[in-house]
Order: structure tokens, then C-alpha cells, then sequence
């Protein structure tokens, strides 16, 4: 009887959402076998049943994260952003990548250890802030409009400021930690001949750079839990479109994450795969082939066919907090998809006797649902992260962190 209500459930919240008249999902609380899921033991092996399929069917595997990580503090000034912040700029050595992670870190000139942000940057830390001692990197970067050559550039010093609002965060008493997602994995089809795909044997491990991404942030957790100003039990990961895929499945697969936050990630990220809606598999193994593992291009066109679906990624969270938020002129991420997403796996939530999202139907823009485990709000825009969103996510975090 239970199953047959949360297949209702499905029903009825894709035809309220998206008009349609069914969408059959893969169930969240039945294991594969076909019995049911009743208890949060129950859910705890149905969980490994459902990163198993991800792992080997969409993300790929990867090695285990390096334990014993190597750093070294190689620039530090205690009165960033006029006095508010210590700067810290952090080199992290993985096994014989060649070149160091290079972390920058905000921290807010207050006692003792605080709560952080953590996320990737797509051109570089010296592009999230104006501040000139941040220094640019050596590495590939995607091109700027034509005119950089795929190399780091003065005049590209701060132009993402838009999208790191770091004053505001300090101020909010969080540590931001960010790093480019380069130093990890290039965001090209170099036929992993880069980045950390280079130092591990390629017929060992299926990850593709999504999951490349996911392992970089949890090595940088790795280290987190010994910086002497971070509160590790209170790392909040997040991340904008691609860079939310990576948020995503690094928090269905590290626990060690207090809060998961994705930001328009859509196909991959947040969005149901089913309703084909805005960018699809095949549209996204065609442009980014090197995003997922191999196979996952055999479900090209057969979205239906994959055994999972992103309300399962959503749910692999549980009990963690999550935040799930889209833009009303991001059609290609589907925002409906992704509002979908977070409703469903607060069956999972639930379990836990922890609230859901709130509201079956999606919520006014600009009117965000923060009060169950599961957040999300949908902005007024484009494909973005901006003020609004971090406000959203501070305002959050100061709830379940």
C-alpha cells in the first residue's frame, strides 16, 4: 500500500509541475530486489544500492581520496578586505600531480573556528577578487570571448566578484574556500591526459571530470579537517551548473559534508532525467563527452532506461540539509525538473523524521522554501549564481549548519 502511494506521489507531482500526464520514476524506497524500504536502516543499504548504480552508470569510479594530505601556507595577510578577513593562500600536493592545488581562503578575523563554504571557480581564484596579491594561475583556462588564449590574464582580475560576494560572506562569520577547477581536471576532451586523470592507471577507474571534480573537493575536505581556523564539521559544499554536479555527487559521496548546495546544475546536477526537458543526455555527451563515464552515453536518447534518477542523487544527501536553486530564464537546467528532484527525495528525509521541502507545487520567484531539511528557491534571471543566491544559502546555513 505504502508503494503504491509514493507511485501516486510521482504522478501527481509531475502532472501538477510539468503538465504531464505521467512520469514514471525509479523508486526511491525499494531496493532492487522489489522490497520495500520501511526504516533509516533499511534506507542505509537501500543508499548503497543507488550510489552503486550512479557510480557505475553515470559518474564513473574513482580512486579513494589520499589520506595524510600534503599542504603548505604560502602567503597569509591578516587584514584582507580592509581588516575583515585573513587571506590565506594554501598549496596542496596530490600524489605526482605536477602542479600544486592552490586553495584560497577568506577567513573572518573573529575567535575561534568557523563554518565554510566550499566550491570551484571556473577561471581561476584570482578571478573572484580584485585583490592583486591573489596570484594568477599558470594553468589552461577556458577562453574569454576570444581574446586570452586560454591563458590567465591581468585583465581578467575580478570579473567574477559578481558571483563570490566574499565581503558578505566574511561578514556573515563563514570562511570561503574556493580553488579553480583546473587544478583538478582542464574542462576539455584532452583525452584525460591532464590533471589527476593522468596519475591514475585509465583501465583501473571509469570517472569522467565530474567526478574528478568531486574527488578534488574531497581531498580539499581532506585538508579542511586540519586548517586550524575551519570548523570541518560545518563545510557547506556548493556549486554553479557544472561546478553543481560536481557539489552534487561529491555530498552523495562524502559524508563528511554538513550541507550540499547545487545552483542551476540541471542534467547530471538536479533536474529529473525523464522529462527530457531542456538539456538532455545526448545533448550533453555531444558537447561534453568527457563529463561522465563511457556508460553513461549508452543512455542517449533512453533517458527512461538509466535505473536512476536525480531525485535519488538529491535523496543520497539524507539527513544532510540540501539546497536545491534554479533561475526562471534557465530553461536549458529545467527548473521544474530540478524544484522535482528535491520534492521527491523528501520521501527519504522524512524517514528521518525531518521536515521536507514544504509545498508540492513550485514556489512564486524569489520566494524561497527554507524551512524542512530540503531547501529551494527559484531566482529571476539567467544561468547565474549571484547576491541573492548566497544570501539564500547564508540564511540557510545559519538554520542547519
Amino acid at each position: 500500500m505504502r508503494n503504491s502511494i509514493i507511485s501516486l506521489l510521482i504522478i501527481v507531482c509531475s502532472s501538477v509541475v510539468s503538465g504531464q500526464d505521467t512520469l514514471q520514476l525509479p523508486p526511491l524506497l525499494r531496493f532492487n530486489d522489489g522490497s520495500e524500504v520501511k526504516s533509516v536502516r533499511d534506507w542505509e543499504k537501500r543508499r548503497k544500492e543507488i550510489r552503486s548504480i550512479f557510480e557505475n552508470e553515470v559518474y564513473g569510479t574513482a580512486p579513494v581520496v589520499p589520506k595524510n594530505i600534503k599542504f603548505r601556507i604560502v602567503q597569509e595577510d591578516k587584514n584582507a578586505l580592509n581588516g575583515k578577513a585573513t587571506r590565506r593562500l594554501v598549496n596542496l600536493y596530490l600524489n605526482k600531480l605536477s602542479n600544486p592545488v592552490e586553495l584560497l581562503i577568506y577567513y573572518p578575523n573573529k575567535p575561534g573556528r568557523v563554518p565554510a563554504f566550499l566550491g570551484y571557480n571556473f577561471w581561476g581564484n584570482y578571478t573572484i577578487t580584485n585583490e592583486k596579491e591573489v596570484p594568477l594561475t599558470s594553468l589552461w583556462v577556458p577562453d574569454r570571448e576570444k581574446e586570452t588564449d586560454n591563458r590567465a590574464k591581468e585583465t581578467m582580475r575580478g570579473i567574477r566578484t559578481n558571483r563570490w560576494p566574499v565581503e558578505m560572506i566574511v561578514d556573515a562569520g563563514y570562511a570561503l574556500v574556493t580553488l579553480y577547477s583546473g587544478d583538478i581536471d582542464p574542462d576539455y576532451d584532452d583525452g584525460f591526459d591532464n590533471g589527476v586523470h593522468a596519475i591514475y592507471k585509465k583501465e583501473k577507474y571509469t570517472w569522467g571530470t565530474i567526478a574528478a571534480w568531486s574527488w578534488g573537493l574531497r581531498c580539499v575536505m581532506g585538508y579542511l579537517e586540519k586548517d586550524d581556523k575551519i570548523n570541518s564539521e560545518k563545510v557547506a559544499v556548493i556549486g554553479h551548473s557544472r561546478l553543481g554536479k560536481a557539489a552534487l555527487w561529491a555530498g552523495a559521496t562524502d559524508e563528511r559534508f554538513a550541507l550540499v548546495i547545487s545552483n542551476n546544475s540541471g542534467c547530471g546536477g538536479a533536474a529529473l532525467s525523464r522529462r527530457k526537458q531542456g538539456e538532455t543526455f545526448t545533448a550533453i555527451n555531444t558537447r561534453f563527452p568527457y563529463w561522465f563515464c563511457n556508460n553513461f552515453k549508452k543512455y542517449n536518447d533512453k533517458e527512461e532506461l538509466l535505473p536512476v534518477d536525480q531525485h535519488q542523487l538529491i535523496a543520497l544527501m539524507a539527513p544532510r540539509p540540501v539546497y536545491v536553486a534554479s533561475a526562471d530564464k534557465d530553461a536549458w537546467a529545467d527548473p521544474e525538473g530540478e524544484f522535482m528532484s528535491a520534492l521527491l527525495a523528501g520521501d527519504v528525509y522524512r524517514l528521518y523524521g525531518l521536515k521536507d521541502i514544504g509545498q508540492k507545487t513550485m514556489p512564486e520567484v524569489e520566494v524561497p522554501l527554507q524551512n524542512g531539511h530540503v531547501a529551494y528557491h527559484i531566482r529571476s534571471g539567467k544561468h547565474d549564481i549571484t547576491r541573492y543566491d548566497w544570501q539564500q544559502y547564508i540564511l540557510f546555513a545559519n538554520k542547519r549548519l
